[in-house]
């Protein structure tokens, strides 16, 4: 951890914050006529994603951190982790499936951006893709005439996630499918 004063802020910069780890933003440095100058802030939370409006005087001293993304590739889960091979240097690790979002979209041989501090050497979380591609493995018939307008049903994907899409989608099918909004984005052509 380095320490770090107020003018050193910029956009992207990773700061430690009542001892969780924040992204900066946005930022701006005022100079009101009266008074001293401040730093306004909006900072997003690494591991927890809460936004926060943030001020600091002037001169004031932080800490920033080094956080790293590194591409990953999804092994297997054993039950109780998830294993995980980095992409270039093939060393291997295991994670808790609660430090990897949107897990249930994951299916082996997947990809994530592992996020790391490097300053204590500490995994952070595991980031599946906002978009992945993953088969229909069960839902019901599609019958002659549905549209896409027409209504949803459930269907069951070959990571074992559960999403509802429109009444033409039939097993087989290869969806593309948001991982942030848990939702069908539309049939991929083979």
């Amino acid at each position: 951890m380095a320490k770090i004063t107020t003018s050193d802020i910029r956009n992207g910069l990773n700061i430690i914050l009542d001892g969780n780890i924040y992204t900066v933003v946005e930022f701006l440095h005022v100079k009101p006529g009266k008074g001293g100058a401040f730093v306004r802030t909006k900072v997003k939370g690494v591991v927890n994603g809460k936004v926060l409006d943030r001020t600091f005087k002037t001169g004031e001293s932080l800490e920033s951190v080094r956080v790293e993304r590194h591409p990953y590739q999804y092994l297997y889960s054993d039950g109780e982790f998830m294993h995980f091979m980095h992409k270039e240097t093939f060393e291997q690790i295991m994670l808790s499936p609660d430090k990897v979002n949107a897990s249930e979209f994951l299916k082996e041989s997947g990809e994530v951006q592992i996020a790391i501090n490097t300053d204590e050497n500490q995994i952070l979380y595991a980031e599946v893709p906002q978009h992945v591609e993953l088969l229909v493995t069960q839902t019901d018939p599609g019958v002659k005439g549905d549209t896409a307008q027409g209504g949803s049903k459930p269907a069951t994907l070959e990571s074992g996630a559960s999403i509802n899409v429109p009444l033409f989608i039939n097993e087989g099918d290869m969806l593309r499918v948001d991982t942030s909004s848990r939702s069908y984005i539309e049939r991929v052509k083979n």
